[in-house]
């Protein structure tokens, strides 16, 4: 298989399901040309061989592979199938940001950029996003085909309750495709990352320093801060300062603490320097922010 595009989801909202269905193509027969259908449609096939045009790329989808059609592109049947087929698809769309890229490593890269403009357009707010990686064109292995067939063992349920557990399946597929991407990418650099994200939000009101990462995780200080910018695009104390502000926004439209009080309790020694901090990512003071986001100018 050829090397795949990644799709880079910001996550949440997490991409939701909106209808499946099968479809059979005879020998001779080929795919319908569309054109900006407005979602994703998630192509499985399960048995024979479905060529697929989407611009100017061509692709030939083998049984048991998937393949991810953009909602804002045409595509067409390249050629006709050369035997019986059958197909899986999944309507599926995000109202948050996202991309396609080449390779994982642009989609890295691109990381930021892309968080920056879902806060524009998702959760403004919103304080612990993270991004989502699906291939374009990916052989599923044999859980993700088992998660699939979920989907069509709920036909005698009621319809409220079938569409429930639909998305939750679709949830867990999805889930599951991230995964596998990123443990056969470079698996030490997402565990490590994960697990220096994960020891900073339970750690970030006291002193974390690099350190005491170092102390924690018995990694170079230099080599988590390789894989933290590998995987999130900042450093371990870039990300403690993003995630001490992210917070101290909650508590300054949630409570009426002073200024002072909310430094002290998401981790700054010094209510000076948390407003310094402050006013150099959101460009308005902690008090401004405040009034802001309570309608009050």
């Amino acid at each position: 298989m050829m090397s795949s595009p990644i799709l880079h989801f910001i996550s949440p909202p997490i991409p939701y399901f909106i209808d499946c269905g099968t479809a059979s193509y005879r020998a001779g027969e080929s795919h319908i040309s569309r054109s900006n259908i407005g979602v994703f449609d998630l192509v499985v096939v399960t048995k024979g061989e479905l060529s697929l045009g989407e611009g100017d790329a061509e692709w030939t989808i083998g049984e048991g592979e998937a393949f991810i059609l953009r909602p804002d592109a045409s595509h067409y049947g390249k050629s006709a199938c050369l035997s019986d087929t059958e197909i899986i698809w999944i309507h599926f769309h995000t109202f948050g940001a996202w991309d396609e890229c080449g390779s994982l490593e642009k989609c890295l890269d691109n990381q930021a950029a892309l968080i920056a403009a879902h806060k524009q357009t998702a959760y403004l707010n919103h304080s612990e996003v993270s991004s989502v990686f699906i291939p374009k064109h990916s052989k599923l292995p044999a859980k993700a085909m088992e998660i699939l067939g979920q989907f069509f063992q709920l036909e005698d349920e009621p319809r409220s309750l079938r569409n429930w557990k639909r998305q939750s399946a679709f949830q867990l597929f999805i889930q599951h495709l991230d995964r596998e991407l990123a443990s056969s990418s470079d698996g030490t650099a997402f565990h490590l990352a994960e697990k220096v994200e994960l020891f900073i939000r339970q750690n970030y009101t006291g002193k974390v320093t690099n350190s005491v990462l170092q102390s924690e995780l018995n990694y170079h200080p230099n080599y988590l801060a390789r894989c933290m910018l590998k995987v999130y695009g900042m450093t371990p104390m870039e990300f403690l300062l993003q995630y001490r502000i992210e917070q101290s926004k909650k508590l300054l439209v949630q409570t009426e603490w002073t200024v002072t009080r909310i430094a002290e309790e998401v981790g700054f020694q010094h209510g000076s320097y948390f407003t310094f901090c402050f006013s150099n990512r959101e460009g308005i003071t902690p008090l401004h922010y405040r009034r802001k986001m309570r309608g009050h100018g």
